[in-house]
């Protein structure tokens, strides 16, 4: 009760960022249920498509850190209004799409160039300057939550459409979902009203987005987070991309892909809030490590066993468990470090990192694919560098801490 009074005044923002966030990510992460069918029917191989989530992905990291300049000179609003029309007008293309040219235009360019004004950095961002210091790293985790939860209404749906009509009306049906974004974002844009709260003395004061940056880059905890990033972005997007063509190839039920990107969409929200609740009180940095570690685990554990609808199933639950919890840890050591009025773009800029990874995990995996009939070399890879990038973040973390929760936050 306490918790809600003190969000009572900004709960008309965190609701607009929690649903902005929930479809951008819900829809884009179930894209792809229609990688078997729509290649099959414009006439493109499943690295043609890969190569459009590719580019997605990298125009959603690359435009990241612009789009969070902008909200400093512009306000949130305004930017998270054109995503919400750029991502409408993505998945029109892609339901219209009759070769490979309107796949990478709509499920890359323009729902890429979306994500950079209305998913995570922006969300979370938002998130950060409604609420006050004491609670901000639980409110990350309960937005990140409520964010996950696109993917339990987006790839059932799509899933149906896809079976009964065809993969063009379950994009149809996306079609329809994405138009809620619009009153999202505008509700989410009241936070241009909120002031900036005063900085603390080590935090970035006012100066040019060129400056902010240098100093983020002068960070060695910035550096380490950023660089383990990568291996973020490769598997969670190797997975949503190829988890369903690889049942299909397993011969396993179709919409068993579908109940399994909904238990990751299900247990993120537990992860979320877990982690959410963990950053107030520890490092922040280490939990980030923890995750990669046990993500790597479990993608082993999966895919050195025959895949069943039970392994399946509870693959989903570990996986997501550590998917979105990555969020408001990166927010809030983001905030801790450099203060709330550059949040955004520093975000970003870590962010290309963690899209880098995306691009390898979404091409580079149906390149393996198409090369040796087998997602094994894949896999081993994501798990390889997943153990690597966990352990040093966690070792780099003790020992060279970060500021307390809360110590050197604005």
């Amino acid at each position: 009760m306490t918790l809600l009074r003190t969000l009572r005044p900004a709960l008309p923002i965190l609701i607009g960022a929690s649903l902005m966030l929930s479809l951008s990510m819900g829809l884009r992460q179930s894209l792809g249920i229609f990688l078997q069918p729509l290649t099959h029917d414009v006439g493109i191989s499943v690295s043609d498509f890969t190569l459009a989530i590719a580019v997605q992905n990298l125009a959603w990291g690359f435009l990241q850190p612009f789009a969070g300049a902008l909200t400093v000179r512009y306000g949130f609003r305004p930017i998270m209004m054109v995503g919400a029309l750029l991502y409408i007008a993505g998945l029109v293309m892609m339901a219209g799409a009759q070769g490979l040219l309107g796949v990478m235009l709509g499920a890359g360019v323009l729902i890429g160039m979306s994500l950079a004004c209305t998913a995570a950095a922006i969300a979370m961002s938002v998130a950060a300057r409604a609420v006050p210091a004491g609670v901000r790293s639980t409110v990350l985790g309960i937005v990140s939550a409520a964010g996950s939860l696109g993917a339990l209404l987006s790839a059932p749906i799509g899933q149906v459409l896809n079976q009964d009509f065809g993969w063009r009306t379950g994009l149809a049906g996306f079609v329809v979902l994405s138009v809620a974004l619009l009153p999202a974002a505008w509700f989410a844009g009241r936070v241009d009203r909120v002031p900036l709260p005063p900085r603390a003395p080590d935090q970035i004061a006012d100066t040019s987005a060129a400056v902010a940056a240098k100093i983020a880059f002068g960070n060695a905890s910035f550096v380490v987070m950023t660089c383990a990033y990568f291996v973020c972005g490769m598997q969670l997007v190797f997975i949503t991309t190829h988890l369903p063509s690889y049942l299909a190839i397993c011969g396993m039920d179709p919409m068993l892909s579908a109940q399994t990107l909904g238990v990751i969409g299900g247990f993120n929200v537990l992860g979320s809030l877990f982690f959410g609740w963990a950053g107030q009180r520890w490092n922040k940095l280490a939990l980030l490590g923890g995750i990669y570690v046990f993500r790597s685990l479990a993608l082993a554990w999966y895919f050195m066993l025959p895949p069943t609808p039970e392994t399946t199933l509870l693959f989903g639950a570990m996986m997501g468990f550590l998917w979105l919890g990555v969020g408001p840890l990166v927010a809030g050591a983001v905030a801790e470090l450099f203060g709330l009025q550059w949040q955004a773009m520093i975000q970003g800029l870590a962010f290309i990192s963690h899209q880098l990874g995306s691009f390898i995990g979404a091409y580079g995996g149906g390149l393996i694919y198409d090369a040796l009939g087998s997602y094994d070399l894949a896999w081993r890879i994501g798990v390889s560098l997943g153990l690597a990038a966990g352990i040093i973040q966690v070792a780099f973390a003790l020992i060279k801490p970060s500021a307390p929760p809360m110590l050197k936050t604005a």
